[in-house]
């Protein structure tokens, strides 16, 4: 068995977890939480972040950034060029999301791309230029619901998760504050927490020629008002995550917002958007295997009154997560 795929000791994986929860937790909070020591988690997570296995970043919240435009592509391929589409567009700087779908002839990618004329020239010029790709669909995120991002792969308690989550400031909801222009600090910021979602206080300070302390403050502010969400990405085999998918699922207008809540604070559910497209509703989940995604689909969604259909595509490869190309993917 490779090392990307080889699981990890139990010790790792809960490490692991600790810093999906809270990906800038420092190493004395994940000790005190695991109940381990300080030492044993710099000795164990050190080498994690070293080789990979672990990968700090964070993602924009295009609600924030009016000019990005989020999609979701689903691009048909011939089988025996998919695997070089995938990497040229986990190559791109604008990919959050490069997946391999199905039986081997479909990706599914999530760009924010700068404007409209990216878009253009993605769908009207780049994507009809390339001969390997046969056809594609487009599918503008209306809405991410954000609760999904607290996944954890199941493998933390509810109260070790309430203690690893910090407390921070309500985001605004009033329409004077929805959208106050960002500083130039601020842009440096989350151009420094893309790169590293751990960088230090001090790296961020240097980069933003600011202090570390009013760095610390933004940083908080830019979270606490979702502009950015921190995040840490590992590959889920590794933690005993087997079956992975995408659930296309047509909802009932009137219930869309219910759904997606629902789902989004669901164990499983990794990420889940409204979309526009035949379906309404884009859900990535995360299962142990084959039969806990079965339960999934007939107990959870089967429970939902607002759903109509819904399509189950198989993830066969995720080439590239949250804005971060996957160890040994290209």
């Amino acid at each position: 068995m490779s090392k990307a795929s080889h699981p990890l000791s139990e010790t790792d994986s809960r490490i692991a977890a600790a810093m999906l929860a809270s990906p800038r937790a420092s190493w004395r909070t994940v000790g005190r939480v695991l109940g381990i020591s300080e030492r044993t988690v710099v000795r164990r997570a050190g080498p994690l972040f070293h080789d990979r296995t672990l990968r700090a970043t964070a993602v924009r919240n295009p609600v924030w950034f009016p000019d990005l435009i989020p999609l979701a592509l689903r691009i048909r391929c011939r089988p025996n060029q998919i695997s070089a589409i995938a990497a040229t567009l986990a190559r791109r700087p604008d990919t959050i999301w490069v997946d391999i779908l199905g039986g081997g002839d479909e990706i599914c990618t999530i760009l924010f791309l700068d404007g409209p004329d990216a878009r253009n020239s993605l769908l009207l010029r780049d994507l009809p230029a390339t001969p390997a790709v046969q056809s594609w669909t487009s599918h503008i995120l209306l809405r991410v619901f954000p609760a999904a991002f607290d996944w954890s792969g199941g493998l933390l308690t509810e109260a070790e998760l309430t203690s690893l989550r910090p407390e921070l400031p309500a985001p605004a909801t009033t329409a004077a504050a929805a959208h106050p222009s960002l500083q130039p600090l601020d842009h440096a910021l989350i151009t420094t927490l893309v790169e590293d979602g751990r960088a230090s206080y001090a790296d961020l300070a240097r980069r933003a020629d600011t202090t570390a302390l009013t760095a610390r403050r933004r940083l908080e502010a830019l979270v606490g008002d979702q502009v950015l969400r921190l995040a840490t990405e590992v590959d889920l085999a590794r933690l005993g995550i087997r079956t992975e998918a995408l659930l296309w699922i047509t909802v009932a207008p009137g219930g869309l917002e219910e759904t997606g809540r629902e789902l989004s604070r669901h164990p499983q559910v990794r990420f889940a958007s409204a979309t526009t497209g035949t379906a309404n509703l884009l859900v990535a989940v995360a299962a142990a295997d084959l039969n806990a995604l079965y339960h999934f689909l007939s107990d959870t969604i089967g429970a939902l009154p607002h759903v109509s259909t819904i399509e189950v595509t198989p993830i066969l490869s995720g080439v590239k997560r949250t804005g971060l190309v996957r160890p040994g993917s290209l």
